[in-house]
Protein backbone atom coordinates (compact mmCIF):
# COMPACT_ATOMS: atom_id res chain seq x y z
CA UNK A 1 0.00 0.00 0.00
CA UNK A 2 1.32 3.44 -0.94
CA UNK A 3 1.01 5.79 2.08
CA UNK A 4 2.12 9.34 1.55
CA UNK A 5 1.99 12.40 4.45
CA UNK A 6 3.50 16.12 4.58
CA UNK A 7 4.80 18.31 7.66
CA UNK A 8 5.11 21.96 7.00
CA UNK A 9 8.42 23.60 7.82
CA UNK A 10 7.97 25.45 11.05
CA UNK A 11 11.17 24.87 12.53
CA UNK A 12 12.75 22.63 15.06
CA UNK A 13 10.44 19.73 16.12
CA UNK A 14 9.30 18.91 19.48
CA UNK A 15 8.05 16.00 21.65
CA UNK A 16 4.52 16.78 20.15
CA UNK A 17 5.73 16.29 16.60
CA UNK A 18 6.85 13.07 17.56
CA UNK A 19 4.48 11.14 19.29
CA UNK A 20 1.56 12.73 17.08
CA UNK A 21 3.32 11.97 13.49
CA UNK A 22 6.82 11.14 13.35
CA UNK A 23 5.79 7.37 16.00
CA UNK A 24 3.33 6.82 13.21
CA UNK A 25 5.73 7.44 9.82
CA UNK A 26 8.48 5.26 11.32
CA UNK A 27 5.96 2.16 12.14
CA UNK A 28 4.74 2.72 8.93
CA UNK A 29 7.71 2.69 6.76
CA UNK A 30 8.45 -0.85 7.77
CA UNK A 31 5.51 -2.65 6.06
CA UNK A 32 4.53 0.30 3.65
CA UNK A 33 5.48 2.33 0.41
CA UNK A 34 5.84 5.47 1.62
CA UNK A 35 6.18 8.68 1.18
CA UNK A 36 7.00 11.72 3.08
CA UNK A 37 7.49 15.54 2.16
CA UNK A 38 8.10 18.88 3.86
CA UNK A 39 5.12 21.03 2.22
CA UNK A 40 7.51 24.42 2.09
CA UNK A 41 4.52 25.52 -0.50
CA UNK A 42 1.74 24.99 2.29
CA UNK A 43 4.06 27.28 4.61
CA UNK A 44 2.98 30.03 3.17
CA UNK A 45 -0.81 29.77 3.15
CA UNK A 46 -0.41 31.30 6.74
CA UNK A 47 3.70 32.61 6.64
CA UNK A 48 4.20 34.20 3.30
CA UNK A 49 5.97 37.27 4.76
CA UNK A 50 8.24 34.93 6.94
CA UNK A 51 10.09 33.83 4.06
CA UNK A 52 13.38 34.71 5.64
CA UNK A 53 13.20 31.63 8.11
CA UNK A 54 12.17 29.16 5.54
CA UNK A 55 15.20 27.79 3.97
CA UNK A 56 16.40 27.58 7.66
CA UNK A 57 13.59 25.53 8.89
CA UNK A 58 13.38 23.30 5.55
CA UNK A 59 16.96 22.24 7.26
CA UNK A 60 15.45 21.95 10.69
CA UNK A 61 13.20 19.29 9.63
CA UNK A 62 15.54 17.52 7.52
CA UNK A 63 17.83 17.10 10.60
CA UNK A 64 14.76 15.92 12.96
CA UNK A 65 13.34 13.23 10.69
CA UNK A 66 16.25 11.38 9.94
CA UNK A 67 17.41 11.73 13.66
CA UNK A 68 14.21 10.75 14.89
CA UNK A 69 14.48 7.49 12.56
CA UNK A 70 13.16 8.13 9.10
CA UNK A 71 14.96 6.16 6.65
CA UNK A 72 15.44 7.40 2.98
CA UNK A 73 16.28 3.31 2.48
CA UNK A 74 12.81 3.11 3.83
CA UNK A 75 10.97 6.07 2.63
CA UNK A 76 11.01 8.69 -0.15
CA UNK A 77 11.80 11.96 1.53
CA UNK A 78 11.80 15.50 -0.85
CA UNK A 79 10.44 18.62 -0.78
CA UNK A 80 7.29 19.87 -2.15
CA UNK A 81 8.13 22.73 -3.93
CA UNK A 82 10.97 20.77 -5.95
CA UNK A 83 8.17 18.48 -7.64
CA UNK A 84 6.56 21.31 -10.06
CA UNK A 85 4.53 18.84 -10.84
CA UNK A 86 2.47 19.49 -7.64
CA UNK A 87 1.68 22.78 -8.24
CA UNK A 88 0.32 22.36 -12.27
CA UNK A 89 -1.86 19.51 -10.91
CA UNK A 90 -3.37 22.03 -8.42
CA UNK A 91 -3.67 24.62 -11.22
CA UNK A 92 -5.95 21.58 -12.75
CA UNK A 93 -8.07 20.24 -10.13
CA UNK A 94 -9.01 24.14 -9.29
CA UNK A 95 -10.65 24.37 -12.72
CA UNK A 96 -13.35 21.53 -11.56
CA UNK A 97 -13.37 22.15 -7.79
CA UNK A 98 -16.67 23.84 -6.69
CA UNK A 99 -16.23 26.95 -4.65
CA UNK A 100 -18.29 25.68 -2.04
CA UNK A 101 -16.65 23.06 -1.46
CA UNK A 102 -13.68 25.28 0.00
CA UNK A 103 -15.73 27.56 1.98
CA UNK A 104 -18.16 24.45 3.33
CA UNK A 105 -14.84 22.97 4.25
CA UNK A 106 -14.75 23.35 8.25
CA UNK A 107 -10.81 23.25 8.44
CA UNK A 108 -11.03 26.55 6.64
CA UNK A 109 -12.96 28.47 8.64
CA UNK A 110 -11.85 27.19 12.36
CA UNK A 111 -8.25 27.99 10.90
CA UNK A 112 -9.04 31.40 10.19
CA UNK A 113 -11.17 32.26 13.38
CA UNK A 114 -8.98 30.62 15.56
CA UNK A 115 -6.00 32.55 13.80
CA UNK A 116 -7.34 35.64 14.57
CA UNK A 117 -9.22 35.01 17.77
CA UNK A 118 -12.87 35.43 16.78
CA UNK A 119 -14.31 32.22 16.90
CA UNK A 120 -16.44 33.96 20.02
CA UNK A 121 -17.50 36.76 17.62
CA UNK A 122 -19.10 34.58 15.44
CA UNK A 123 -20.60 32.26 17.83
CA UNK A 124 -22.18 36.13 19.75
CA UNK A 125 -23.82 36.22 16.31
CA UNK A 126 -25.01 33.12 15.84
CA UNK A 127 -26.74 33.18 18.88
CA UNK A 128 -28.92 37.05 18.33
CA UNK A 129 -29.98 36.17 15.18
CA UNK A 130 -31.56 32.27 15.04
CA UNK A 131 -34.62 33.12 16.27
CA UNK A 132 -34.86 35.48 13.42
CA UNK A 133 -33.64 33.22 10.76
CA UNK A 134 -36.09 30.57 12.03
CA UNK A 135 -39.41 33.10 11.61
CA UNK A 136 -37.80 34.38 8.21
CA UNK A 137 -37.67 30.86 7.00
CA UNK A 138 -40.88 29.82 8.08
CA UNK A 139 -42.14 32.89 6.33
CA UNK A 140 -40.35 32.33 2.47
CA UNK A 141 -43.45 31.46 -0.05
CA UNK A 142 -41.72 28.64 -1.26
CA UNK A 143 -41.69 25.05 0.54
CA UNK A 144 -39.00 24.42 2.01
CA UNK A 145 -37.20 21.07 2.18
CA UNK A 146 -35.69 20.81 4.90
CA UNK A 147 -35.96 23.87 7.10
CA UNK A 148 -32.64 22.79 9.78
CA UNK A 149 -30.34 22.75 6.46
CA UNK A 150 -31.51 25.65 5.67
CA UNK A 151 -31.27 27.91 8.53
CA UNK A 152 -28.05 25.97 9.21
CA UNK A 153 -26.56 27.75 5.78
CA UNK A 154 -28.17 31.11 6.27
CA UNK A 155 -26.80 31.19 9.33
CA UNK A 156 -23.67 30.73 9.28
CA UNK A 157 -23.52 33.17 5.95
CA UNK A 158 -25.12 36.09 7.87
CA UNK A 159 -22.62 35.46 11.19
CA UNK A 160 -19.58 36.15 8.45
CA UNK A 161 -20.75 38.82 6.93
CA UNK A 162 -21.77 40.49 10.12
CA UNK A 163 -18.06 39.81 11.04
CA UNK A 164 -17.08 41.21 7.91
CA UNK A 165 -19.16 44.18 8.65
CA UNK A 166 -17.12 44.17 12.15
CA UNK A 167 -14.07 44.57 10.44
CA UNK A 168 -15.44 47.25 7.48
CA UNK A 169 -16.36 49.74 10.60
CA UNK A 170 -20.01 48.91 10.65
CA UNK A 171 -20.25 48.37 13.84
CA UNK A 172 -19.18 49.79 16.98
CA UNK A 173 -14.96 50.33 17.05
CA UNK A 174 -14.64 49.00 20.10
CA UNK A 175 -15.08 45.37 19.48
CA UNK A 176 -12.44 45.35 17.78
CA UNK A 177 -10.45 46.62 20.39
CA UNK A 178 -11.35 43.84 22.53
CA UNK A 179 -10.64 41.43 19.94
CA UNK A 180 -7.28 43.13 18.74
CA UNK A 181 -6.89 42.35 15.70
CA UNK A 182 -7.08 44.62 12.77
CA UNK A 183 -8.43 44.84 9.28
CA UNK A 184 -5.36 44.12 7.82
CA UNK A 185 -5.04 41.21 10.11
CA UNK A 186 -8.38 40.10 9.18
CA UNK A 187 -7.99 40.31 5.17
CA UNK A 188 -4.15 39.52 5.22
CA UNK A 189 -5.44 35.76 5.77
CA UNK A 190 -8.15 35.98 3.14
CA UNK A 191 -5.78 34.88 0.18
CA UNK A 192 -6.63 32.37 -2.54
CA UNK A 193 -4.09 30.43 -1.24
CA UNK A 194 -5.51 30.26 2.28
CA UNK A 195 -8.79 29.26 1.26
CA UNK A 196 -7.39 26.38 -2.02
CA UNK A 197 -5.27 25.10 -0.09
CA UNK A 198 -6.98 21.62 0.67
CA UNK A 199 -7.07 21.56 -3.54
CA UNK A 200 -2.98 21.78 -3.57
CA UNK A 201 -3.21 18.95 -0.41
CA UNK A 202 -5.32 17.26 -2.81
CA UNK A 203 -2.82 17.35 -5.27
CA UNK A 204 -0.15 16.35 -3.00
CA UNK A 205 -1.89 12.81 -2.79
CA UNK A 206 -3.27 11.78 -5.42
CA UNK A 207 -0.48 12.98 -7.81
CA UNK A 208 1.25 9.58 -6.13
CA UNK A 209 -2.15 7.97 -6.25
CA UNK A 210 -1.42 7.06 -2.80
CA UNK A 211 -4.04 4.58 -0.90
CA UNK A 212 -3.85 5.88 2.47
CA UNK A 213 -2.92 9.23 4.72
CA UNK A 214 -2.31 9.05 8.17
CA UNK A 215 -4.11 11.58 9.83
CA UNK A 216 -5.47 13.16 12.84
CA UNK A 217 -9.16 13.35 13.15
CA UNK A 218 -9.10 17.12 12.52
CA UNK A 219 -7.73 16.52 8.95
CA UNK A 220 -10.75 14.11 7.93
CA UNK A 221 -12.41 16.70 6.17
CA UNK A 222 -9.20 17.37 3.79
CA UNK A 223 -8.65 13.67 3.13
CA UNK A 224 -13.02 13.56 1.91
CA UNK A 225 -12.62 16.75 -0.19
CA UNK A 226 -9.83 14.90 -1.72
CA UNK A 227 -11.53 11.92 -2.24
CA UNK A 228 -14.75 14.01 -3.88
CA UNK A 229 -12.12 16.24 -6.40
CA UNK A 230 -10.67 12.36 -7.24
CA UNK A 231 -14.19 11.06 -7.79
CA UNK A 232 -15.17 14.58 -10.13
CA UNK A 233 -12.09 14.05 -11.64
CA UNK A 234 -12.72 10.50 -12.59
CA UNK A 235 -16.73 11.11 -13.30
CA UNK A 236 -15.58 13.69 -16.03
CA UNK A 237 -12.29 12.18 -17.41
CA UNK A 238 -12.34 8.60 -17.10
CA UNK A 239 -10.89 6.68 -14.31
CA UNK A 240 -7.31 7.62 -13.12
CA UNK A 241 -7.44 8.26 -9.27
CA UNK A 242 -8.00 5.97 -6.64
CA UNK A 243 -10.21 7.48 -3.73
CA UNK A 244 -7.52 7.70 -0.69
CA UNK A 245 -8.29 6.59 2.75
CA UNK A 246 -7.77 8.11 5.92
CA UNK A 247 -5.04 6.54 8.66
CA UNK A 248 -6.48 7.70 11.66
CA UNK A 249 -3.78 7.43 14.38
CA UNK A 250 -4.09 7.31 18.31
CA UNK A 251 -1.41 9.22 19.95
CA UNK A 252 -1.07 10.66 23.30
CA UNK A 253 -2.02 14.19 23.58
CA UNK A 254 1.55 15.06 24.69
CA UNK A 255 1.17 18.58 26.60
CA UNK A 256 3.56 21.32 27.04
CA UNK A 257 5.63 22.91 30.71
CA UNK A 258 2.85 24.74 30.92
CA UNK A 259 -0.56 22.35 30.89
CA UNK A 260 -1.24 23.26 27.75
CA UNK A 261 -0.80 21.23 24.09
CA UNK A 262 2.70 21.70 23.29
CA UNK A 263 3.24 24.21 20.64
CA UNK A 264 5.94 27.24 19.12
CA UNK A 265 3.49 29.60 19.63
CA UNK A 266 3.15 28.50 22.99
CA UNK A 267 6.80 28.36 23.83
CA UNK A 268 6.15 25.82 25.91
CA UNK A 269 7.56 23.13 23.74
CA UNK A 270 11.00 20.57 24.74
CA UNK A 271 12.74 19.90 21.10
CA UNK A 272 14.60 17.99 19.84
CA UNK A 273 18.07 20.02 19.05
CA UNK A 274 17.38 21.54 22.99
CA UNK A 275 20.40 20.41 25.06
CA UNK A 276 20.43 18.61 28.12
CA UNK A 277 20.70 21.99 29.85
CA UNK A 278 17.62 23.09 28.26
CA UNK A 279 15.49 20.29 28.74
CA UNK A 280 16.11 19.82 32.67
CA UNK A 281 15.23 23.96 32.98
CA UNK A 282 11.95 23.19 30.92
CA UNK A 283 11.45 20.08 33.14
CA UNK A 284 11.43 21.96 36.60
CA UNK A 285 9.14 24.79 35.45
CA UNK A 286 7.21 22.06 34.35
CA UNK A 287 2.67 22.74 35.69
CA UNK A 288 2.00 20.18 38.50
CA UNK A 289 -1.46 18.94 40.17
CA UNK A 290 -2.51 22.72 41.96
CA UNK A 291 -3.58 21.60 44.83
CA UNK A 292 -0.38 19.36 46.03
CA UNK A 293 1.34 22.34 46.63
CA UNK A 294 4.30 20.97 49.01
CA UNK A 295 6.03 17.17 50.11
CA UNK A 296 3.28 15.70 52.00
CA UNK A 297 0.30 17.08 50.39
CA UNK A 298 -1.60 13.76 48.20
CA UNK A 299 -1.18 14.77 45.04
CA UNK A 300 -3.35 13.71 41.91
CA UNK A 301 -1.18 11.57 39.07
CA UNK A 302 -3.93 11.22 36.95
CA UNK A 303 -4.56 15.36 35.91
CA UNK A 304 -0.41 15.71 36.30
CA UNK A 305 1.36 16.54 33.15
CA UNK A 306 4.55 15.24 34.85
CA UNK A 307 2.69 11.74 35.26
CA UNK A 308 2.06 11.63 31.63
CA UNK A 309 5.89 11.72 30.94
CA UNK A 310 6.71 9.16 33.39
CA UNK A 311 3.95 6.98 31.86
CA UNK A 312 6.15 7.04 28.52
CA UNK A 313 10.03 7.67 29.49
CA UNK A 314 10.11 6.33 33.08
CA UNK A 315 10.75 2.08 33.39
CA UNK A 316 7.48 0.41 33.72
CA UNK A 317 8.47 -0.94 37.38
CA UNK A 318 9.05 2.55 38.95
CA UNK A 319 5.48 4.16 37.09
CA UNK A 320 3.36 2.29 39.75
CA UNK A 321 5.39 3.21 42.39
CA UNK A 322 5.63 6.75 41.61
CA UNK A 323 1.80 6.93 41.07
CA UNK A 324 1.21 5.43 44.67
CA UNK A 325 3.97 8.00 46.41
CA UNK A 326 2.50 10.79 44.69
CA UNK A 327 -1.21 10.09 46.26
CA UNK A 328 0.35 9.38 49.55
CA UNK A 329 2.31 12.98 49.53
CA UNK A 330 5.62 10.73 50.08
CA UNK A 331 7.09 12.24 47.08
CA UNK A 332 7.15 15.82 46.41
CA UNK A 333 6.77 17.38 43.22
CA UNK A 334 10.54 18.24 42.63
CA UNK A 335 11.79 14.67 43.09
CA UNK A 336 8.98 13.65 40.97
CA UNK A 337 10.17 16.04 37.79
CA UNK A 338 14.13 15.02 38.86
CA UNK A 339 13.00 11.15 37.86
CA UNK A 340 11.12 11.80 35.13
CA UNK A 341 13.75 13.94 33.50
CA UNK A 342 16.34 11.12 33.85
CA UNK A 343 13.47 9.21 31.95
CA UNK A 344 13.34 11.78 29.74
CA UNK A 345 16.73 12.11 28.92
CA UNK A 346 17.42 8.18 27.94
CA UNK A 347 15.11 9.24 25.05
CA UNK A 348 16.37 12.00 24.40
CA UNK A 349 20.17 11.95 24.63
CA UNK A 350 20.71 9.27 20.97
CA UNK A 351 18.26 11.37 19.01
CA UNK A 352 20.51 14.86 19.97
CA UNK A 353 23.87 13.09 19.04
CA UNK A 354 22.43 11.74 15.71
CA UNK A 355 21.14 14.94 14.77
CA UNK A 356 24.56 16.93 15.86
CA UNK A 357 26.57 14.39 13.64
CA UNK A 358 24.05 14.95 10.56
CA UNK A 359 24.83 18.49 11.44
CA UNK A 360 28.17 18.35 10.98
CA UNK A 361 27.72 17.73 7.01
CA UNK A 362 24.28 19.22 6.24
CA UNK A 363 25.24 19.21 2.23
CA UNK A 364 24.75 15.42 2.56
CA UNK A 365 21.80 15.72 4.29
CA UNK A 366 20.12 17.88 1.61
CA UNK A 367 21.18 16.24 -1.04
CA UNK A 368 19.22 12.72 0.32
CA UNK A 369 16.08 15.10 -0.54
CA UNK A 370 17.27 16.17 -3.40
CA UNK A 371 17.36 12.87 -4.68
CA UNK A 372 14.18 11.96 -2.97
CA UNK A 373 12.55 14.74 -4.74
CA UNK A 374 14.49 13.83 -8.04
CA UNK A 375 12.76 10.43 -7.47
CA UNK A 376 9.35 11.44 -6.70
CA UNK A 377 9.21 13.95 -9.73
CA UNK A 378 9.39 10.82 -11.39
CA UNK A 379 6.18 9.81 -10.42
CA UNK A 380 4.51 12.65 -10.42
CA UNK A 381 5.47 13.39 -14.34
CA UNK A 382 3.51 9.86 -15.44
CA UNK A 383 0.73 11.24 -13.57
CA UNK A 384 0.63 14.32 -14.71
CA UNK A 385 1.11 13.07 -18.79
CA UNK A 386 -2.15 10.37 -17.85
CA UNK A 387 -3.89 13.47 -16.64
CA UNK A 388 -3.09 16.07 -19.18
CA UNK A 389 -3.81 13.17 -22.44
CA UNK A 390 -7.34 12.68 -20.34
CA UNK A 391 -7.81 16.31 -20.53
CA UNK A 392 -7.10 16.75 -24.12
CA UNK A 393 -4.24 19.20 -23.34
CA UNK A 394 -1.98 16.59 -25.06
Amino acid sequence: MRVISGMRPTGKLHLGHYFGVIKNWINLQENHETLFFIADWHALTTAYKKTSELKENIREVMLDWIALGLDPKKSLLFIQSRVKEHAELFLLFSMITPKSWLEWNPSYKDMKYNLLRIQDLEIQFKGGIRDLIKELTSRLPYKVEDFEALEDMILDELSQSLVRAVFEGYMESHILKELNVSKRDFYDTDTYGFLGYPVLQAADILIYKANAVPVGEDQLPHIELTREIARRFNYLYGDTFPEPQAMLTQTPKLVGIDGRKMSKSYNNAIYFADTKEEVEQKVMRFFTDPQKLRKGDPGRPEICPVFMYHKLFTQDEKVLQIEKDCKSGKLGCVECKKIMFEGLERFLEPIRERRESLKQDIKHLEELFEEGSKKARQIAIKTLEEVEKKMNLR
